[in-house]
């Protein structure tokens, strides 16, 4: 099969979207994994496939896969994305989109100069939305690795992530706790891992160490998991601008039960096409 695509990104997090609106499109893990290939495929950190709603509420459903083809519940820089998406393809004209995820419902909003603010819903730091295996508290958590007790705080954005506050961010620290905290055994789903430092009340610097990609230029969830947890330990102030690797996106959480809403771009890069 023929398989038209769109290559985007979202502060340097890479997608590949297609339209399964105007045509019927199915993928495996094995044609996920070729396609992720950044040698002999199109090369993405996730795979978004954008559908009609099962909802009639509902202007679209999409669908989430990691480069190992494993599907995840949702994606700040993939939401906005898909809301540029869907415009430029003129598959809506719509300014306000409700969308179906596998989490559940969230609503984009495109603003100006090509932003998009994402309502990615209230938070949930009770450990079994994770999954984490611990009992529920009111502040950190430790987590033991290679015999080093971690400081976390557990919070699900809608997918799982551990956040640890550090003084510094270093490639080792990223990449080789970051890949032991997404399979270590309290997280049974696996878990994203956001090493975050704190410049100040409203600005923080943030690596994220994906489940099932690694670590990326960006994570609209992490940043949104990021923020949440500084404010809950009262390290940040409701506003952040949190400071990735491939940009700056804008968070914003008035607290317990209220949704983050998260504001950022997202751009095309090419068009293409390619046999499944």
């Amino acid at each position: 099969m023929l398989l038209k695509f769109t290559k985007m990104h979202g502060l340097g997090n890479d997608f590949v979207v297609v339209d399964a609106v105007s045509r019927k499109v199915f993928f495996n893990k094995s044609q996920i994994e070729r396609l992720s290939d950044r040698n002999w495929g199109i090369g993405f950190d996730q795979l978004l496939v954008v559908e009609p709603p099962s909802n009639p509420d509902m202007d679209f459903r999409y669908r989430i896969y990691n480069s190992d083809g494993s599907e995840v519940e949702h994606c700040g820089n993939g939401a906005r994305c898909f809301a540029k998406f869907v415009l430029d393809r003129e598959l809506t004209h719509k300014r306000v989109i409700n969308v179906e995820t596998k989490r559940g419902a969230i609503q984009l909003r495109v603003i100006d100069n090509g932003l998009v603010t994402v309502d990615m819903g209230a938070p949930s730091f009770v450990p079994a939305d994770l999954p984490f295996s611990a009992e529920l508290n009111d502040g950190l958590y430790p987590l033991m690795v290679d015999g080093d007790d971690y400081l976390i705080t557990p919070v699900s954005v809608g997918n799982p992530h551990a956040v640890l506050k550090v003084d510094t961010l270093q490639d080792e620290q990223v990449q080789n706790l970051g890949a032991k905290i997404e399979s270590h055994e309290c997280f049974p789903s696996k878990v994203n891992v956001g090493f975050m430092q704190v410049v100040n009340p409203a600005e923080i610097n943030l690596r994220v160490f994906e489940r099932g990609v690694g670590e990326t230029q960006a994570c609209g969830t992490g940043a949104c998991a990021a923020v949440v947890a500084g404010i809950k330990q009262g390290w940040l102030a409701p506003k952040v601008t949190a400071h990735l690797r491939g940009g700056d996106l804008h968070i914003e959480w008035a607290g317990e039960g209220e949704p983050i809403l998260m504001t950022g771009p997202a751009a095309k890069v090419f068009e293409g096409q390619i046999y499944l």
